[in-house]
């Protein structure tokens, strides 16, 4: 099941809001694979979408901590064998994109990790 979410900025709500850029909508789409949640709802029901502690933490740390571990590894080793600050600098940036190519590539096991459910 796919679950449209709705997500606004705090200030959506403002009088002013059509002639801000603050304000912002954007539509998101949840997929939801819990049969037993999927089977009490229709189509246009109103739900609630809840993701436990668990697979948020994992979530923020393939997301943000990991990378950020090997960003700084990266720049500290480098850093100490050439002693070149931008060479350290570039080589810890560019890490960064075999790393988030090896998770764009297990997106599909990683998606029945992070799972959803309807409350």
């Amino acid at each position: 099941m796919k679950v449209r979410i709705m997500q606004t900025s705090a200030c959506s709500g403002c009088k002013i809001s059509a002639h801000c850029s603050a304000s912002d909508t954007k539509e998101k789409l949840v997929e939801i694979y819990d049969k037993v949640s999927i089977a009490q709802h229709v189509a246009g029901d109103s739900v609630v979408v809840v993701a436990s502690y668990q697979t948020a933490l994992q979530a923020v740390l393939v997301g943000f901590v990991y990378p950020f571990i090997v960003l700084v590894a990266t720049l500290v080793i480098i850093l100490q064998v050439s002693g070149d600050e931008v060479l350290a600098a570039l080589s810890s940036l560019g890490i960064l994109i075999p790393y988030y190519f090896i998770v764009f590539l297990m997106r599909e096991k990683l998606r029945q990790k992070f799972t959803f459910t309807l409350e």
